[in-house]
């Protein structure tokens, strides 16, 4: 009598590609709740179902290494969030932009606040510079986005570097207010800001004025900046003795 076989689940050899994505995917996953120092390499092979010198010939250099990788794959992420078509008003395009890294900053809740503030025992230079390449990456984003004819000025993108600044801090301190406001609210807030930021340098910039004028242009009346005159106009109703 033949002995019937059960069926057999197929194996698929991974490529060295595939298998480090699988790694660092496990990886990102871990670093997202837990903070980096509190992650060790056994919990990223448990996490994606392989042996721990399996992790370590693909990342020989051990949990720096891996660490390095997986902060560099959430940098690429992260600053594509910034990558938006040049389409429409400024704020529209800048309020989707955050739509995108506020969504990763929820995701991403635990890890997020590590990788900003900084404090991990692997931390190096080599991080840091990872993680200020992000910063540069949105600035040079958002000043595309600006269209100008020329080099930005100083004033103009110390501006937009301050602004990305204050969506950082924005972001760490909504994290320790348990995610308040609602994550709509944040966004449209930090759009003003933006909006504040650029007005304010426009008074002594003539590259800045010429931008907002043009950017103010492509507004409209139920648009951010639209909402934002309606409700800073009565707060400086009774500036006239200023002028």
């Amino acid at each position: 009598m033949t002995q019937a076989v059960g069926p057999t689940r197929a194996y698929r050899r991974l490529s060295v590609e595939e298998r480090k994505s699988q790694l660092l995917d496990a990886a990102l996953n871990l670093f997202a709740h837990r903070a980096p120092e509190e992650v060790s390499l056994d919990d990223v092979a448990e996490a994606a179902g392989v042996s721990r010198p399996l992790v370590y010939r693909y990342f020989p250099g051990g949990k720096q290494q891996l660490y390095e990788a997986a902060l560099r794959t959430a940098a690429d992420e992260l600053e594509q969030c910034f990558a938006e078509p040049q389409d429409g008003p400024l704020t529209r395009r800048l309020g989707r932009a955050l739509d995108r890294y506020l969504a990763f900053v929820d995701e991403h809740d635990t890890g997020f606040s590590a990788l900003l503030q900084g404090g991990s025992v692997i931390e190096t230079s080599r991080t840091t510079a990872i993680v200020d390449g992000v910063r540069r990456a949105a600035a040079e984003h958002i000043l595309n986005h600006m269209e100008l004819p020329e080099p930005p000025s100083p004033r103009l993108r110390m501006t937009v570097r301050m602004w990305i600044t204050a969506v950082e801090a924005a972001s760490l301190i909504w994290l320790d207010e348990d995610k308040q406001p609602p994550l709509d609210e944040l966004r449209e807030w930090l759009v003003e800001q933006f909006v504040a930021h650029i007005t304010a340098t426009a008074g002594r910039d003539p590259q800045t004025a010429t931008m907002v004028r043009h950017a103010l242009a492509l507004e409209t009346p139920d648009g951010p900046v639209g909402e934002l005159v309606r409700r800073v106009l009565p707060v400086v109703a009774e500036a006239g003795h200023l002028l």
